[in-house]
């Protein structure tokens, strides 16, 4: 059984472990996205002239009127001090063509709140070049899509195969655990109460080295035990960090569905309705702002404090997502996300709500899930942990593949003739 894990074991790390060093790497860095693009790009962001701020539902209404090939389709409705406004978009629907216009090259513009003048655009996630502008967006997507391109009217493909390779990755979880367990048996085990003790003793005894690094060792044996030492020691994040990835990746494909059949789940709008590909966006007749003071109507009814952030229209869905936060709280807030109200876009009837913490116990294990991937669920302290953990990840994937290396090499020169062998020693097993 062991034999057939550790090849188990071996094989799942091949298959994943360029897609998690990369997933790693850039898992520790944008886990500090917004001040990361804040940095490098002061020209997009800050803001010297003086308020009132315009309506936001106005500003969006500008941007389609100075390009009419494009749509807005995320708001944020109200400005952080001395800060822009950044809207996202996407191209319409050309007539002549009846596919998306070509000629649009950006999917974000940032707009000074108080003059409505344009400070900039960019392609938020853009491949190449890859520049100040857009480096933070390019490894955010490169984190969750290798950038692979859209086809056949999807655009998640890259997503879908990074949740295939969380699920061999949360898999494999186990089984790594399963192989840093010892092997060796107490004689007369299990006979009386004493020798359990002593078992239990000796099982300890055993599997501590496990958790820790030799410094003395060869340079084999100290990449061994780092890769087993920190799998042990971050185990329950890893898992964590791989359930998580596989059920953001793959939520509609897979997720969604298991979690409907065996959980009492309150899917949202965008589960019960079909996909419409990216060339035939449903076309909403409710507007920003029918949309936004229902919104806030509905907000004050309720009894929240806290103001419409953001509105957000998914034109696949044919659905409207109103966000209340106060402005800044939508980036590195705890919890699980602000409260949101979903509209119809054709009459702009309620169609439902997500409230932090309410629901079925199923609801709210689907509301940790980005929260608990990203560590924001406890603010600062859990971003800087998933950053450290992004590098754990990293670190785990190159020791993984030199230990396959060194016992690959090992098991060559074994079976080669004895006047070719050197004196090379071979890598212990594990």
């Amino acid at each position: 059984m062991r034999s057939i894990f550790g090849r188990l074991h071996r094989w799942a790390g091949l298959v994943t472990a360029a897609f998690l060093f990369f997933s790693g790497v850039t898992g520790a860095v944008i886990s500090w996205d917004h001040e990361l693009d804040d940095l490098l790009n002061k020209q997009f962001h800050d803001v010297t002239s003086a308020g009132p701020a315009k309506p936001s539902v106005e500003l969006a209404a500008l941007i389609e009127q100075r390009d009419p090939h494009v749509r807005v389709n995320y708001i944020l409705t109200t400005p952080e001090k001395n800060e822009s406004l950044s809207f996202f978009l996407q191209p319409r629907i050309d007539p002549s063509t009846g596919k998306r216009f070509t000629d649009v090259n950006y999917n974000q513009v940032f707009i000074d709140p108080n003059t409505g003048a344009e400070l900039g655009r960019r392609m938020w996630g853009a491949v190449w070049p890859v520049t100040s502008e857009n480096f933070v967006s390019f490894l955010y997507k490169l984190h969750y899509t290798m950038h692979i391109p859209e086809f056949w009217g999807s655009d998640r493909w890259g997503a879908r195969l990074l949740g295939i390779i969380a699920i061999i990755w949360t898999i494999d979880c186990f089984v790594g655990f399963y192989l840093t367990l010892p092997t060796r048996r107490l004689a007369n085990a299990g006979r009386a109460p004493a020798v359990s003790r002593e078992l239990g003793k000796g099982f300890w005894a055993r599997w501590k080295p496990a958790w820790k690094i030799k410094t003395s060792g060869s340079g084999y044996r100290i990449n061994f035990d780092i890769h087993r030492a920190f799998s042990l020691w971050t185990w329950a994040l890893l898992f964590i960090i791989a359930f998580t990835a596989f059920s953001l990746n793959l939520y509609f494909e897979v997720f969604s569905p298991i979690m409907k059949k065996v959980s009492n789940y309150t899917p949202t709008p965008y589960e019960q309705r079909e996909y419409r590909d990216l060339d035939h966006p449903i076309e909403p007749k409710m507007t920003w702002s029918d949309i936004l003071a229902r919104a806030t109507a509905d907000g004050k009814a309720r009894g929240w404090e806290a103001p419409v952030g953001s509105l957000f229209y998914g034109a696949a869905h044919g659905v409207y997502a109103a966000a209340f936060f106060h402005p800044g709280d939508d980036h590195g807030a705890a919890g699980v996300a602000p409260a949101q109200l979903y509209y119809d876009s054709e009459d702009g009837r309620p169609i439902g709500d997500r409230v932090p913490w309410v629901g079925t116990p199923a609801d709210i294990f689907v509301q940790l899930q980005f929260p608990l991937h990203s560590g924001r669920i406890v603010g600062l302290p859990g971003r800087i942990l998933i950053s450290a953990m992004g590098l754990v990840v990293a670190a785990l994937s190159v020791t993984g593949v030199v230990i396959w290396w060194r016992k690959r090499r090992a098991r060559v020169r074994s079976r080669a003739p004895v006047t070719e062998r050197s004196n090379t020693r071979l890598a212990p097993a594990e």
